[in-house]
């Protein structure tokens, strides 16, 4: 589906069917009141208001898709993110983290209790969304649900990887020279351009993964380095 016809033929130079670039979407654990935390002094809150004790081994730093989009770059939250990838037995928390492993046993009934058939025959307290990808350093992120183009470079947090909502999409990057390159290439007016003309903004969430996922990176960097514009 194309939005605005003329202007995706003149950039359809950039469009790729099947790209190289994978945007991923961010944690999902549909249980925030027991997976989310705030900060306060060396404490953490969750949402049900019980003051805990937790190791920091499972806890990362959460930008939701409302922080994103507004360009709120510190994370006034945390999450607890139980596995590396999805399908990781849970049980090793206890022997690392054992406070965290108490913690998710006393609100075992929370977490048992969501809805998705996804937790279904998979290991107790898991989490999807979740890969290598979650961990890295750098990534370039956007929120689905608004309706603007705007992406942001994210760095670290207090010296742990950034995380996100599943309202968020995300490019992930060790090196962070690759990650401005690319963070200059999707600011770009051709790349706005390009994506624009595919989406409609009307839509409750007018901002995809696949739309993401179809401009083709390596051809819009040689193109602006032909401009003159070095991105690449």
């Amino acid at each position: 589906m194309i939005q605005d016809i003329a202007s995706f033929e003149t950039l359809s130079q950039f469009y790729a069917l099947n790209s190289e670039t994978k945007w991923r979407s961010g944690i999902k654990h549909d249980c925030s009141n027991v997976m989310e935390f705030r900060k306060t002094d060396n404490a953490f809150v969750n949402g049900i208001g019980e003051v805990v004790e937790l190791e920091e081994t499972y806890l990362f730093p959460l930008l939701k898709g409302s922080d994103v989009a507004q360009g709120r770059t510190e994370a006034t939250k945390y999450v607890l993110v139980t596995q590396r990838f999805i399908g990781e037995p849970t049980e090793y928390i206890k022997e690392f983290a054992p406070k965290t492993w108490q913690y998710l046993e006393s609100h075992a009934s929370y977490l048992d209790n969501r809805k998705s058939k996804i937790y279904q025959n998979n290991p107790k307290f898991s989490i999807f969304g979740v890969g290598k990808y979650t961990f890295t350093s750098w990534k370039i992120a956007i929120c689905g649900l608004y309706k603007k183009l705007e992406f942001r470079l994210i760095g670290t947090i207090v010296d742990k990887p950034t995380v996100f909502d599943d309202t968020v999409y995300f490019l992930s990057f060790e090196d962070e020279r690759v990650a401005r390159k690319t963070f200059m290439l999707l600011t770009s007016a051709s790349a706005i351009n390009f994506y624009s003309s595919l989406i409609f903004w009307d839509e409750k969430r007018p901002i995809k993964s696949s739309i993401l996922n179809s401009l083709n990176l390596t051809a819009l960097a040689e193109s602006e380095d032909c401009a003159g514009g070095n991105a690449w």
